[in-house]
């Protein structure tokens, strides 16, 4: 199934707008895993970084009581960081730090997919293009374009941390579980 995605997000002229139309379909399956277990195994094995990041895009937006009109950046996912809630809120099972902590799994599989499909210094860095398209920036060794919203600077990062810090301290009181502050520590 992997293989077969992947395939067709690189057939199409725009592999941007084909991968946007696949994620709008597989995302209300994934919204019915019933296990993270099994979401994350198949986000982890999923073999176009490009349409990973708009599946995981979809899912924060779907967490976010305020959807943002930002394009897929840097200051996007630290829209995510302070603005979604906790992902998939029917599993009424998990203890919620463990839901916490798999939306910053989530957010940290979004920020290395996006920097695979923008910043990379390989084949990787123009996977917005066609294969066509991919060949000649390559000869031309052209460097990826970065969008105006992909200019953060740390004090944005560590203010949104701060944020985020906060929200989790208000519904889960102190101390954080390990896991979840060694997120926090490589996402930032």
């Amino acid at each position: 199934l992997q293989r077969m995605l992947s395939i067709a997000v690189e057939v199409d002229k725009s592999p941007n707008c084909s991968s946007c139309k696949i994620a709008d379909v597989i995302f209300p399956f994934i919204l019915n895993i019933p296990l993270r277990s099994q979401r994350e195994a198949f986000l982890n094995t999923m073999g176009s970084q490009l349409l990973r990041c708009k599946l995981l895009e979809l899912l924060f937006q779907h967490s976010c009581d305020v959807p943002t009109t930002l394009p897929l950046s840097l200051a996007k996912i630290l829209y995510f960081l302070s603005h979604s809630s906790v992902l998939l809120q029917y599993q009424d099972e998990t203890a919620m730090w463990q839901k916490w902590d798999e939306m910053l799994e989530y957010l940290s599989l979004l920020l290395m997919s996006y920097q695979n499909v923008i910043l990379a210094f390989s084949l990787a860095e123009h996977l917005r293009s066609s294969l066509t398209e991919r060949m000649d920036l390559i000869i031309q060794k052209a460097k990826p374009k970065l969008q105006d919203s992909d200019d953060i600077s740390h004090l944005d990062i560590h203010l949104k941390i701060e944020d985020f810090i906060s929200r989790m301290q208000q519904v889960l009181g102190e101390p954080f579980p390990l896991q979840i502050m060694e997120k926090l520590y490589m996402l930032r």
